[in-house]
């Protein structure tokens, strides 16, 4: 028997509830139910299965199905379900597990979160208590390594981002392209959807391990390869677009003084964290690391835990303007060191790339530079924000 004001809720909302399956014969009856008794707006999408799962399904003729004749991974099923469930005008789906470690009782929740929320441009996840008796190991490790690459990838922190138990807003799915086809898509479908400035949350569910029900399709080995692939060029997406358009759609929608105010002056973080976060950036833009400035120096604030903004800012030191005479004194003080004297000409070093011939005095005065360039950037910035960071005060106090 359905549970009506839910029931009517999961209508007036537009959601559908979509159970992709793989060879889970043991609990997807059980799951199927379970989804029946708040809603039959159900999509079952059969990812090739060669157990009794095609006729247990059999029983359910009132349900939208889609069956694949071979299995083509999680990823592929869920994409698809997206599409009919789109097709169909819903605008939502929730999507849940077959293989019985999802309680369906938690579909309410999620309809509730949806419905209090402000805009409906979020996209919420389940969020297991992995420390509770019975979770394998692996599982709490990979969630762990998940939620941290999550986080560096789009600055959220969540405590599950492996969890299947999901609302989506389609509206936003429908807008994305997608190249995974396994377990990785959860992971950059909530990455992708988070860059389009969508609210990605958990939400507390229950979880069930049973491992005399339970069949988990996946293959630590390759599709941990996977995941960790799919990071990879994530996180360098992260630090050549994702980042800068972030740091650069903030300046033009505060405007470069209201900016340098309040993300700038105005950070609460400590002089210390600031003139470091300074200094960082004017080490990386007088390296002689060129096409990699942005990469290195938003990789080492996040690792260092300082300001990326800062960090970032300074790094542009390096200017198409300002490289001709980075190059110079970078040479010069590469000459005072080695006391090695070297004759060029401006144009021989703009035209002729004169530089490349004295490529170890060039390198050795450049991280000199840098390290010069970033001490005294440092100590003036230490002294710039603190006698902002008084002044402050004492405006307060007035």
């Amino acid at each position: 028997m359905q549970n009506q004001s839910i029931t009517q809720k999961i209508t007036d909302l537009n959601v559908c509830i979509l159970i992709p399956t793989y060879n889970n014969q043991h609990t997807l009856k059980r799951v199927v139910d379970g989804v029946l008794t708040y809603s039959n707006n159900i999509i079952i999408v059969n990812d090739g299965s060669t157990d009794a799962t095609t006729d247990i399904l059999k029983d359910y003729p009132n349900i939208q199905q889609i069956h694949f004749p071979k299995n083509k991974g999680k990823g592929i099923a869920l994409r698809t379900g997206f599409k009919a469930a789109i097709a169909l005008g819903y605008e939502f789906a929730i999507t849940i597990d077959s293989d019985g470690q999802h309680f369906p009782s938690d579909i309410p929740n999620f309809i509730t979160e949806l419905d209090q929320h402000n805009t409906k441009n979020v996209l919420i996840i389940g969020s297991r208590n992995m420390k509770q008796e019975g979770v394998p190991g692996k599982s709490s490790f990979g969630n762990k390594f998940s939620n941290f690459w999550f986080w560096f990838e789009t600055g959220i922190k969540l405590k599950d981002t492996q969890s299947g138990f999901r609302l989506y807003p389609l509206n936003v799915i429908k807008n994305l392209k997608f190249y995974t086809n396994k377990f990785e898509f959860e992971i950059e479908v909530i990455v992708k959807s988070a860059w389009k400035d969508t609210e990605v949350k958990n939400m507390p569910i229950q979880v069930l391990y049973d491992e005399t029900e339970r069949v988990s399709h996946f293959r630590p080995f390759q599709d941990f390869t996977r995941i960790s692939i799919l990071n990879t060029w994530l996180v360098f997406l992260t630090l050549i677009y994702y980042k800068p358009r972030q740091l650069f759609r903030n300046i033009k929608k505060k405007g470069f003084k209201r900016f340098f105010v309040e993300d700038f002056l105005g950070s609460k973080d400590s002089p210390k964290k600031k003139a470091l976060s300074v200094a960082l950036g004017v080490f990386i833009g007088f390296s002689p690391l060129w096409g990699f400035h942005t990469l290195i120096v938003l990789t080492l604030a996040v690792f260092l835990k300082l300001n990326k903004t800062i960090a970032f800012a300074f790094s542009n030191v390096s200017l198409p303007p300002f490289i001709p005479f980075i190059i110079i004194a970078s040479l010069e003080l590469g000459q005072f060191i080695l006391q090695e004297p070297i004759s060029y000409s401006l144009t021989d070093l703009l035209d002729n790339f004169e530089v490349l011939q004295h490529l170890k005095t060039y390198i050795v005065g450049s991280f000199a530079l840098a390290t010069l360039g970033a001490i005294l950037f440092g100590f003036a910035a230490y002294f710039f924000f603190g006698v902002f960071k008084k002044k402050k005060r004492v405006l307060q106090h007035d």
